[in-house]
């Protein structure tokens, strides 16, 4: 097993300047919850200590709502043509909590999984008591950590599959990394954020495995709450 160790570029911002960022971008619109809700959860989980990443859930702010978003370069993010099902990928095997907002602990690119297929490095993870992020949560981290995803530096997200109508999963696996502008990507989307897919059992040099260390629901507002 390669050094555990984690490799965030730098730490996340505080969790207030994490919602003020996604109001900002509109996602609060989109995932159809009050711009006062997304503080207030940022406000009640302020001191709960720095490296953690708020995030709407997925069925709230989908992939393809959320990469578009995503910049690198000055370049918008994008979805690979051949992947226009990208929303159909959901947890698997994650006990995701079901409140509109949750928050994510101990964010890792996964560096020293790089060349590891995911049918290798899920057991890996495991094993060290990590859980892989959704797609939709490593697209919230570089929303807000662009740093996160670097040239020969970037992830895959295996926490997300699709599964298919037989029962079986697809072979597909989504990931982020920067488009070299190649193919139907197009040469002007040179240098942009791309979210894509690699195939299970394939290895990438330059592809690691994003992984956090659980994930926290909202809980009651306070507010709510009667003397």
């Amino acid at each position: 097993m390669p050094d555990p160790r984690t490799a965030t570029p730098t730490p996340l911002p505080p969790l207030r300047t994490q919602a003020d960022h996604l109001i900002a971008l509109g996602v609060h619109t989109r995932a159809a919850l009050p711009a006062a809700e997304v503080r207030a959860f940022a406000e009640r989980h302020a001191d709960g200590g720095g490296g953690t990443l708020l995030a709407v859930h997925p069925e709230r702010a989908p992939a393809s709502v959320l990469a578009p978003l995503l910049r690198h370069s000055g370049k918008p993010g994008f979805v690979v043509t051949d992947m226009p099902d990208v929303d159909r990928f959901t947890p698997s095997g994650i006990n995701l909590p079901e409140s509109p907002l949750y928050l994510v602990s101990g964010v890792d690119r996964g560096d020293h999984l790089a060349n590891w297929s995911p049918e290798e490095a899920l057991p890996a993870l495991t094993e060290h008591h990590r859980t892989p992020l959704l797609l939709t949560e490593g697209i919230h981290w570089v929303l807000q950590q662009p740093a996160a995803l670097e040239r020969n530096r970037c992830f895959m997200t295996i926490g997300s599959r699709l599964r298919k109508p037989n029962g079986t999963y697809d072979a597909r696996t989504p990931a982020l990394w920067i488009s070299n502008g190649t193919g139907r990507d197009g040469r002007e989307r040179r240098g942009a954020p791309k979210v894509g897919w690699c195939w299970w059992r394939n290895r990438h040099t330059w592809l690691g495995f994003a992984s956090a260390t659980g994930r926290t629901p909202s809980g009651p507002d306070p507010s709510d709450q009667g003397a």
